[in-house]
């Protein structure tokens, strides 16, 4: 049975730094006798880290793509968090804003009126890749500093690809943050364990004032009649760009009857700049797959998603250009 008020779990980071693997790893240590709710809230137009997630009925999942929590999306947050909580009546929640988000706006929402006798948020996780450290367009960018300002506790994430030396200077620099981290846990194995939410209790109020970009407001997206539906025809792929925040995410969708050459994806991901943050999931000639590209590291897995090919590609402005979107358009080609 649900309790009054339903433990919520806050999961941040910045861009590729692991987040939806962590709650991946959480939902795997899901009691088997209690339903989960996860809203994921993504910069790119296309609802990617949806399908990312296995289909099962004790876990739904919830996308709201096109923007940031905060500011973008925050006329919808709340309208979307009241009907999931009322259909999935979860017993833990757990929310990923995107890499791009300001956790500001999303927290005045959990810890407002509306939701203040139904949910419990606990202590808020941030996830770290240790060598985002050593970039100073990331380690300067102001929604970085926040997220690991606002959190109570910190993840560091993507050791598989991090050196000795630059986990070293992650603790050192975490030491030194005021006030400390609760907890820094190493996620050797990609898991973050759910004792540590467990133990934290209701996360403490910080006031953390929202920068002037997310304050910023573009024309209000709609969520209907949306990138989602109806699908493409075959071999005609839909293509949606959108620019904020210092950075423009491209986001492709073809019809689930079109099929891909494996190893040419693989390829044509692997080629692009190394900042870029991309992730898909296509109907191959092996079977569904879902990819996943952050700091130049492509993974493969098998995947569940039925409803159609999707890419969604992140990357800064500085390095985003209309000849390089059409370029990539026109080599990822379906089988014929």
């Amino acid at each position: 049975m649900s309790p009054a008020r339903t433990p919520t779990h806050v999961v941040t980071g910045f861009l590729g730094s692991g987040k939806t693997t962590l709650i991946h790893s959480l939902i795997a240590q899901k009691p088997g006798d209690e339903t989960w709710a996860v809203l994921v809230n993504e910069f790119g137009q296309i609802g990617i880290d949806q399908a990312m997630f296995e289909e099962r009925d004790d876990v739904v999942v919830k996308g709201l793509p096109g923007g940031c929590l905060c500011c973008q999306l925050a006329f919808v947050l709340q309208a979307g968090l009241v009907n999931l909580i009322a259909r999935a009546r979860p017993d833990r929640l757990i929310i990923e804003p995107s890499g791009l988000g300001h956790p500001a706006g999303l927290l005045d929402l959990l810890r407002g009126e509306t939701f203040r006798e139904a949910l419990e948020v606990r202590d808020i996780v941030v996830a770290l890749d240790p060598r985002r450290l050593d970039e100073p367009k990331v380690r300067e960018h102001e929604t970085f500093n926040d997220q690991l300002a606002v959190a109570d506790a910190v993840v560091l994430t993507q050791l598989e690809h991090a050196s000795s030396d630059q986990r070293a200077r992650a603790h050192t620099f975490l030491e030194t943050r005021w006030p400390r981290p609760k907890w820094v846990h190493e996620a050797e194995r990609k898991t973050l364990p759910l004792t540590l939410l467990e133990d934290g209790g209701e996360a403490p109020f910080k006031a953390l004032e929202r920068p002037a970009a997310h304050r910023r407001l573009a024309a209000p997206p709609s969520l209907e009649g949306s990138f989602f539906d109806p699908a493409p025809r075959p071999g005609t792929p839909r293509c949606e760009t959108a620019s904020s925040l210092g950075y423009t995410s491209t986001g492709l969708r073809w019809h689930p009857d079109d099929r891909f050459d494996l190893d040419l994806l693989a390829q044509l991901l692997s080629a692009l700049p190394r900042a870029a943050r991309a992730k898909g999931v296509f109907h191959t000639r092996d079977g569904w797959k879902r990819l996943n590209r952050a700091e130049g590291a492509l993974s493969v897995e098998a995947s569940t998603w039925r409803q159609d090919s999707r890419l969604e590609i992140i990357l800064p402005d500085a390095q985003t250009s209309a000849d390089g979107h059409a370029s990539l358009l026109e080599r990822l080609r379906p089988l014929e």
